[in-house]
């Protein structure tokens, strides 16, 4: 039985293994990057890491910019079930018990060419021990001479177990037990079978069991502790199995020890507390570029058999297995001949015998509880939707066929929805190069490049480095926030009856004017705090002068207002560095920048050129505000340009 305090001993040592998770932070260029040094660090395969992003990278423009991906990582523990642990102790605690058992004692006699030979073996545990009456009585049943009684007193106070000439018999050569040989099974099989000694014959030894057995051929594989055992206790009349031959163990073949799974369910993931989250699975094994994928274990040549007669039986080697044969797509062959390694980062694939590496992974369907969140290394088709709460994130392209919910969509590539994006206000869609999407309404969008939507906008928060574009028939551009490095282009932008405000930002770059607006406030707010510690030292400066001296509390408030002052203005220092940097940066992006609408564009939307802001107060048709000499003007129409009007890319090529 495992007891309270055996229970609380096991728990405390699967918390101690779970409190050992190693976590690591790194960074890389990219997110695969990152992952892939993660598994380096922790010596662990790709999919057995777990991790947070702490920081998103960015490419970086015009060589400037560049951000690293940050992740926080750790191995996916293997766990195992309390229970089996307990049944474990349990099975292991019986088996122990049943090691230390009780045992009687025992005694034997063998008559041989010395004489009457006497054995006493000793008690186990609380075992009855053998008594000199017990000796005598099996010597007397055997019609022995000449007992050396002090021999057998002797014999029995120190039970070694070895046999000790204590007594003589009147030997009758032709009454000594006798033994035949019979050899079986394709000559893998001897057994002796032997007929009792008569009075005064003599007992067989092992000497004389293993002699009749060679004068019969036997040479291997002897039994050595069944021929002692028979002698303590010998079996007559029937035969017993005293050699056996070795099977030939033919060679192992030669196969491929794999880094992932090549079989079995998908199970939910458990996350560092060990709780089961349902959104989260193992259906995806990620590989980085040059990820080994396994290794070929060469055959082996196998073990010869033997029958008892001597004779040998050859083994069959093991096959051999050729490597090329097991390459599929996107893998190659390592220097040392041996290990499979992938050609590019995407999902590990064992399929039709071939190792393979797909760049793209298809989920047929929703995204939602049956499939789990996604994250690949490379590109990922969705032919459904993104439900509410999940994610799907790819360091490739993401196409999805169907709509996206309330869902995270994060690619460093770009991303294709052919439905559109229903965000209810919270669903966001990361992008490194270019959304496209038929319309987007209430969600969060930011793209590296641009943002392109058939059907319009509503009510959503867009950012593109280049452009936001709305091209077709019903493309307007109602309520939100957009922002864009170069245009922002619709066939109409706000509207008539609706109150919600619309800005339209462009001519800066949406993430360095995020930066920019941040520091520009955080510097306030330093300006402000320093001038009021400024104040409030000044008062208790005059304080001191007027009176010469300061009442304890106040000396504590005048010292830590110095040690405020000093603070303050290290950060408005570094703040103030921040700021040149960001503004260095946003200098660099020498754009026109201008917002267009090919058929209105209402009152009540708000325009920002660089630092210039204007509001709309009458409505406009085909119309494009530009900035000239720092003020924003209307002029003829102009279209997009001809990279925001080319289809969204096949994901799938």
């Amino acid at each position: 039985m495992v007891d309270f305090v055996q229970l609380q001993h096991i728990m405390k040592e699967q918390l101690d293994s779970d409190r050992s998770i190693k976590i690591v932070e790194v960074a890389g260029a990219d997110l695969g990057a990152a992952v892939a040094e993660a598994a380096v660090m922790l010596n662990l395969p790709m999919g057995r890491i777990e991790y947070e992003i702490l920081d998103r990278g960015f490419p970086g423009f015009l060589g400037t910019g560049k951000k690293e991906w940050k992740i926080k990582a750790y191995g996916r523990l293997v766990t195992k079930k309390l229970a089996d642990i307990v049944a474990a102790q349990i099975e292991a605690a019986e088996a122990e018990v049943e090691v230390i058992k009780d045992k009687d004692g025992d005694v034997f006699v063998v008559l041989n060419d010395d004489g009457a030979n006497l054995k006493v073996v000793a008690p186990i545990g609380s075992g009855k021990q053998v008594t000199e009456a017990d000796a005598m009585r099996v010597l007397k049943s055997r019609d022995v001479i000449d007992i050396d009684e002090n021999l057998v007193k002797m014999v029995v106070r120190e039970a070694k177990g070895i046999y000790i000439r204590v007594a003589g018999f009147n030997r009758k050569y032709s009454n000594d037990a006798m033994a035949s040989v019979n050899i079986t099974d394709q000559d893998m099989k001897a057994f002796i079978s032997v007929i009792a000694p008569g009075p005064g014959g003599a007992d067989l030894t092992v000497e004389a069991l293993m002699r009749v057995l060679k004068d019969n051929k036997v040479s291997f594989g002897f039994k050595e502790d069944v021929l002692s055992n028979f002698v303590d206790q010998p079996v007559y009349k029937t035969p017993v199995l005293v050699a056996e031959g070795l099977q030939p163990v033919n060679g192992k073949n030669a196969y491929i020890q794999y880094n992932f799974r090549t079989e079995g369910k998908i199970l939910p993931k458990a996350g560092i507390d060990g709780r089961v989250n349902f959104r989260e699975s193992n259906n995806i094994q990620n590989v980085v570029k040059d990820q080994p994928l396994g290794k070929k274990i060469a055959a082996e040549d196998g073990v010869n058999g033997r029958k008892v007669t001597g004779d040998y039986l050859p083994t069959k080697p093991g096959a051999d297995l050729d490597l090329n044969q097991m390459l599929g797509n996107n893998v190659y062959i390592g220097d040392d001949k041996l290990t499979v390694l992938a050609k590019c980062a995407g999902q590990f694939v064992l399929a039709g015998g071939k190792i393979n590496v797909e760049p793209v992974y298809t989920v047929q369907g929703n995204v939602n509880l049956k499939t789990g969140n996604i994250t690949f290394l490379g590109s990922v088709i969705v032919t459904g939707n993104v439900e509410d709460g999940f994610s799907v994130k790819a360091t490739s392209n993401i196409e999805i066929k169907g709509t996206v919910e309330k869902a995270e969509i994060e690619a460093e590539g770009d991303v294709v929805v052919l439905k559109g994006i229903s965000g209810k206000g919270t669903g966001s869609i990361k992008a490194g190069k270019s959304v496209w999407a038929r319309f987007i309404e209430n969600a969060v969008i930011e793209a590296g490049n641009m943002v392109v939507a058939t059907d319009g906008i509503i009510n959503s928060q867009v950012d593109a480095f280049k452009r936001i574009v709305c091209q077709g028939k019903r493309a307007r551009i109602v309520g939100g926030c957009y922002r864009a490095s170069e245009e922002i282009n619709a066939k109409t932008i706000g509207s008539a009856a609706s109150g919600t405000e619309t800005l339209c930002e462009v001519g800066l770059d949406p993430k360095s004017k995020k930066q920019l607006d941040h520091l520009v406030e955080k510097k306030q707010k330093i300006e402000k705090d320093l001038d009021e510690a400024k104040l409030n030292f000044q008062a208790l400066d005059n304080i001191l002068k007027q009176r010469k001296s300061l009442p304890p509390e106040k000396e504590v408030q005048m010292k830590d207002l110095m040690e405020q002052h000093r603070d303050l203005t290290i950060q408005l220092k570094q703040v103030t560095e921040e700021l040149d940097q960001i503004k260095q940066i946003v200098n660099t992006v020498k754009t026109r920048g201008r917002v267009s609408a090919s058929d209105k564009i209402f009152p009540g939307v708000k325009v920002v050129i660089r630092d210039t802001i204007e509001d709309v107060k009458n409505e406009y048709k085909a119309i494009t505000f530009i900035l000239d000499n720092d003020l924003i003007k209307a002029v003829k129409y102009e279209g997009p340009d001809e990279e925001a009007t080319r289809p969204p890319p096949d994901i799938g090529e």
